[in-house]
């Protein structure tokens, strides 16, 4: 199995994660619709089966709901899983205090003592600065209770920023958790991308098939909508298909080429770009047998420069 490093000296975790945001969310993925604990559970044992052990989760997943399933999930295997979960700098936490309590929480959902990987949510800081907010963090490191650190969404600046202050305390910042996909590649413009390699901080690529518009089943020829918020989305109008079909028909093209499918060769084009680790989603076991799938081969050098070529409206 592909693994990879957090950071420059982390924990090591498999090259391809999960994300697990539609596990319990019932506002945007419609969780409890058209799928539940018995899909994501099934998922889940899909994901371990294939070799897959690194989660990424949030507290606000499903108001905490994802956090519990994958610790009742983990109860039942006796594998060693990497976890990924994260605190949100809402504005009524103040201090140290709140990042305390928060992961107390979140370690209590997960049945855990430790996780690989704690991350802010998002740069926010209201009435917490990112001192204060770092310094937290690296105590937690200190007590043992988080392998490494992590932020979410972070500019270029603010990871430096981090990066400075734990830096102080002679602790990495691991990871920098950002949107990334062929149809969404800002983090190579914004120096963000440039300035993780500098600093040998992770990228975790959330959304890496662009919440389904990659994996082909959606195109202009087709009348699928997809269920929940994403229906509202232009990208999945007619003529937002009709945008990306150059990208899509040639995901499909090379997913033929290499007995893939197109959102394996989406994947793989990231894992291609280096110090990226791309966390799609999975409610069932097919979608987590076929992320599992990303991995194990190699776009040619000559194919990962013409999806670059392809996806540049999109930097």
């Amino acid at each position: 199995m592909q693994t990879t490093v957090l950071g420059k000296n982390g924990p090591q975790v498999t090259a391809l994660g999960i994300g697990t945001w539609a596990w319990g969310d019932k506002l945007f993925w419609n969780y409890g619709q058209e799928f539940g604990a018995t899909e994501v559970e099934q998922a889940f044992k899909a994901t371990i089966e294939a070799g897959i052990t690194f989660f990424d989760t949030a507290e606000v997943y499903g108001l905490g709901k994802s956090e519990t399933l994958l610790g009742q999930f983990m109860k039942k295997i006796p594998h060693p899983i990497d976890i990924a979960t994260k605190y949100g700098p809402a504005p009524w936490r103040f201090g140290a205090d709140a990042v305390h309590d928060a992961l107390t929480n979140s370690l209590k959902r997960l049945q855990l003592d430790k996780v690989t990987l704690y991350q802010v949510h998002w740069p926010f800081t209201f009435f917490m600065s990112q001192e204060t907010l770092m310094n937290a963090l690296a105590s937690e490191v200190e007590r043992g209770r988080i392998s490494c650190i992590g932020v979410s969404n972070y500019s270029a600046e603010q990871m430096r920023q981090a990066h400075e202050i734990l830096a102080k305390r002679s602790i990495p910042l691991a990871v920098n958790q950002v949107q990334y996909s062929l149809l969404y590649r800002k983090i190579e413009t914004q120096g963000i991308m440039a300035t993780a390699k500098d600093l040998g901080i992770t990228l975790l690529a959330y959304s890496p098939l662009a919440q389904g518009l990659l994996t082909g089943k959606y195109t202009p020829e087709t009348a699928n909508r997809p269920d929940g918020a994403r229906r509202f989305d232009s990208r999945f109008s007619t003529q937002g298909l009709e945008k990306i079909a150059p990208v899509l028909n040639f995901l499909g093209e090379l997913g033929n080429n290499y007995n893939k499918t197109p959102a394996q060769v989406a994947l793989n084009w990231l894992i291609q770009q280096g110090n990226v680790i791309p966390i799609p989603g999975a409610k069932n076991a097919s979608q987590a047998t076929q992320n599992a799938g990303a991995l194990g081969w190699s776009l040619s050098p000559d194919d990962v420069m013409k999806l670059e070529q392809l996806s540049r409206p999109w930097l």
